[in-house]
């Protein structure tokens, strides 16, 4: 960083004394002094020196990114499934941005093995780029819980949000996030890809058992307090799965079509999402979903749609980190032709790229940044914001 320049400028201040006239009998008073004339400009000193050498302190994150390499920037694009082999050696192979952890990685490990492990991860990425990984897992309580479901970890798997709050209300709802939070946290993990934002009323719906169950208001409630708590604990919330997955089927299995009209989207799906990031402010990211949602694009996957993420940028107005849905479901494997999947997500608007195929698809965005395919600036927009985020929660200083 340049130091400021400093400066000591003479001030001549004037002083007019007031007296012509006729003479008057001696006065015990002083005769009248009119005050010195004072700029309304504040004195140049050592502290304060003139506007006009003062040079404007960078950016940061513009520093860290100066220095950084074409292919270290695509890695920090990579929020990655954490491999069964190799992962240590990913870390500086990729310069990944991530790894995400699932129930394979926390089986049966005490916890002192996780947070080995998750440690000798981060100890890579300080080695290699000096920025830490985000580590993030999914942890919604109920049927998706990655590192409660290991009673080494935990007594007892941590509750659906539907049961949280028939027990104890919303209070039990706020418990049970700080709680996962402090758990979390003491393992490595910085990120839990929750809460789920979905509308769903209807037990027959695929996502209605890890949605909140509830109206659009209530829903919005729900995920506005859960947002909130965990930017208060400085965990990083994933508000998932935009634009909302309504009854639609699941998508790591095949293509979902969306037929709803988009007021319903406007009046009730999307409201969880804006209490989403209100509530949680920079520490929060949203992950789109991968269903093709017809009255915003009936021709691509939300997560590859152009249009889908405009509308999330311009008309909720996110300006914090966008990521994909995994990339390696069945429901975007034919989109596109040539396997480079994510370079269609990184040109949609995605900033973070959840895959478990990184070895192949990072080679493929590196390849496409350098044939001109690609631009360097949508490739530093992306990684600003990733850089951001991982400063919003404490791990880039």
């Amino acid at each position: 960083m340049k130091r400021l320049c400093s400066a000591a400028l003479a001030v001549t201040l004037l002083i007019c004394l007031s007296g012509c006239g006729k003479k008057e009998p001696p006065s015990s008073q002083p005769p009248a002094v009119s005050p010195p004339a004072v700029s309304s400009a504040p004195a140049a000193s050592a502290e304060n020196p003139p506007a006009e050498l003062i040079e404007p302190e960078i950016d940061p994150i513009t520093l860290m990114m100066e220095n950084m390499t074409p292919g270290e920037k695509v890695g920090q694009l990579f929020f990655v499934r954490c491999p069964a082999e190799s992962a240590v050696e990913d870390v500086a192979a990729y310069h990944l941005g991530g790894y995400i952890l699932f129930g394979r990685d926390t089986k049966d490990k005490t916890a002192n093995d996780l947070i080995q492990t998750i440690q000798s991860y981060q100890d890579a990425a300080m080695a290699d780029t000096g920025i830490p990984l985000l580590v993030g897992v999914d942890e919604e309580g109920g049927t998706v819980v990655r590192v409660s479901s290991n009673p080494h970890l935990r007594q007892n798997k941590f509750s659906s949000p539907q049961q949280l709050y028939a027990k104890g209300g919303m209070e039990a709802i706020s418990a049970d996030a700080h709680e996962k939070d402090l758990l979390l946290q003491a393992l490595g993990f910085n990120v839990n890809l929750a809460p789920v934002a979905d509308l769903s009323t209807n037990p027959n719906d695929f996502i209605y058992g890890r949605s909140f169950g509830k109206s659009a208001g209530e829903t919005a409630a729900y995920v506005s307090l859960v947002t909130a708590r965990m930017a208060q604990d400085g965990m990083g919330s994933v508000l998932k799965h935009f634009p909302g997955y309504g009854n639609n089927v699941d998508t790591h299995t095949g293509i979902a079509v969306d037929t709803r009209p988009m007021e319903t989207f406007t009046g009730s799906d999307f409201l969880p999402f804006t209490a989403g990031m209100e509530g949680g402010g920079e520490t929060s990211a949203v992950l789109v979903s991968h269903n093709i949602v017809e009255c915003m694009d009936s021709q691509l996957p939300a997560s590859l749609s152009p249009s889908v993420h405009a509308l999330l940028r311009t008309e909720l107005g996110f300006e914090g980190v966008v990521m994909t849905d995994d990339l390696a479901m069945e429901a975007v494997a034919a989109y596109a032709g040539d396997g480079s999947v994510a370079v269609m997500a990184i040109e949609a608007g995605n900033d973070l790229i959840i895959t478990t195929d990184y070895r192949t698809q990072i080679p493929k965005v590196i390849e496409a940044l350098d044939s001109g395919a690609l631009s360097q600036e949508t490739v530093d927009t992306a990684c600003r914001r990733v850089l951001a985020w991982k400063m919003a929660l404490g791990l880039v200083k």
